[in-house]
């Protein structure tokens, strides 16, 4: 049985693509159908007996930008009235992105002809990409199998086939298959059953919640733009999509028009910003999580009975900057043990935590303070969020069991972050922005796979990659539940219901 089966319609497509796969590449098979869906219709007998199927080649482009040479990965292949999906879509198009190709994911559409003028048209205005004439038939026998239609991009709607200029596509397009192949055997060799085993809770907590809500009610209310100070929390696509609605995300103030409105992130600001944004006649609204918000407050108590007080955080986080500014001229930040060690004599010391840190590294610290200063306080309860804890918790607790373990998150995520150095201690662990960051090789030898995502990750992308797994082979999901999680913010009023 072959591993891996390839399918062309022509021989220089089969050639190309056979130069690209390394000698080493054992159990792949790249073969030529013929042009056209008949053709392709009649290999199905050799194509049952392939683990998993893939088609390559050249294609047209509906539109979308799309230039000669542009690689396509089938997010669905459109055929004879029906939607056939490609699930595992994300994680190849990843791979492919990786080796320096440039890639679109996206329908695509196979035709028992050439589609030129207004049926191009028409498909492009449906949301399809590109057009083939042999994906249709070889995704229709995969029944379950891992299936992936790859396009390299020959002609355009600018530049339709049968023109001079499309040799030029023809030979940039014959560059790119050679490099299609290695992605493909990669693509393969990850395939499998799988068990995937949930962390819970995973994805928004009570403060990532309400921000998000605060801005998309001050965009129904005070209506587009208003302007954020910072991400919203973490997320880059959280920002993206209330960029689509008309959010602005700025650094800082003085890039904002006087008089707007403009929503602080969940992170915090310095009293320094507020008066700032007062100066300014700026119409605030606050989306500071009321964790953050508590640290600041037992920070200014501190400082008020003439504590220094020790900020245990990262330097340059949003949160640290903001608490920092609270007491500019009481405070000592301590990110690490060796901190510690600076500190002053001669004051009593206080300390604080920034709430997204990873709970043992935040003891270990807490600890070495309170054995140099006997009489150090800390705050009246953890300064580490329920959410980031709770989180923790149950990343190491499913890491346990996995071969791999995956974390949804952004890089600027200070909680997400921490997830994947709690997961890390028990099993390889990656922080991802989504299905396509997750590299193949890390699939290749993983059948449970551990998932999470962070506080400010969407849920969505947790079931974006779950759904990708599934692409590559039967997945069986199975939850880790460590904690429940009620508690609910209320809104500033300034987008509370009227």
């Amino acid at each position: 049985m072959t591993d891996l089966l390839i399918c062309t319609a022509l021989g220089i497509e089969a050639r190309a693509v056979r130069d690209g796969i390394p000698s080493s590449a054992g159990g792949v098979e790249v073969i030529r159908t013929g042009m056209g869906p008949g053709h392709a219709a009649y290999a199905e007998e050799r194509l049952g007996k392939a683990g998993a199927l893939a088609v390559t080649g050249f294609g047209g482009a509906l539109g979308g930008g799309l230039r000669p040479g542009d690689v396509v990965v089938a997010s669905e292949v459109r055929f004879d009235g029906r939607t056939l999906p490609c699930p595992s879509a994300p994680l190849l198009a990843g791979e492919l992105a990786r080796a320096g190709l440039p890639v679109r994911v996206g329908p695509l559409v196979t035709s028992d002809h050439i589609v030129t003028g207004a049926e191009r048209r028409r498909l492009a205005d449906e949301g399809a990409l590109a057009v083939d004439m042999e994906s249709g038939p070889v995704a229709a026998t995969a029944a379950g199998r891992p299936f992936a239609a790859v396009r390299v991009i020959v002609d355009t709607p600018e530049v339709p086939l049968l023109r001079p200029a499309t040799i030029r596509g023809g030979v940039l397009a014959c560059r790119t298959l050679r490099q299609v192949g290695p992605p493909l055997t990669r693509w393969a060799a990850a395939g499998g059953p799988r068990l995937v085993l949930l962390a819970a809770p995973r994805s928004f907590c009570a403060g990532v919640e309400r921000a998000i809500e605060i801005v998309e009610r001050a965009l129904d209310r005070y209506g587009p733009p208003v302007y954020v100070r910072k991400q919203i929390v973490h997320n880059l696509h959280v920002v993206r999509e209330l960029e689509e609605r008309g959010a602005v995300f700025v650094d800082e103030l003085d890039e904002v028009p006087e008089g707007v409105v403009t929503v602080f992130s969940a992170h915090g600001v310095s009293p320094g910003v507020r008066d700032e944004a007062t100066r300014r006649g700026l119409r605030v609204i606050d989306a500071t999580c009321p964790l953050v918000t508590k640290v600041h407050a037992e920070a200014r108590r501190f400082a008020a009975r003439g504590d220094l007080v020790a900020l245990i955080g990262h330097a340059g986080h949003e949160e640290i900057e903001g608490t920092l500014g609270e007491i500019p001229d009481s405070v000592v930040l301590v990110e690490d043990v060796d901190d510690v060690a600076a500190l002053p004599d001669g004051r009593r010391v206080s300390y604080l935590t920034q709430t997204t840190l990873a709970v043992d590294e935040a003891a270990d610290i807490a600890a070495a303070i309170r054995d140099r200063f006997a009489d150090a306080e800390g705050p009246q309860k953890d300064d580490i969020c329920y959410a980031t804890t709770n989180r923790q918790h149950a990343v190491r607790e499913v890491a346990e069991e996995s071969d791999l373990v995956l974390v949804v998150g952004s890089a600027n995520s200070s909680n997400s972050r921490r997830l994947a150095e709690v997961a890390g201690r028990a099993a390889p662990a990656h922080l991802i922005d989504g299905p396509g960051d997750i590299a193949l090789d890390w699939l290749a030898d993983a059948r449970a796979v551990g998932l999470t995502a962070g506080a400010s990750a969407p849920p969505a992308l947790v079931d974006a990659v779950v759904a990708a797994l599934g692409g590559l082979g039967p997945v069986t999901v199975e939850e880790r539940r460590v904690a429940e999680e009620t508690i609910q913010f209320t809104l500033p009023k300034e987008v509370r219901s009227r």
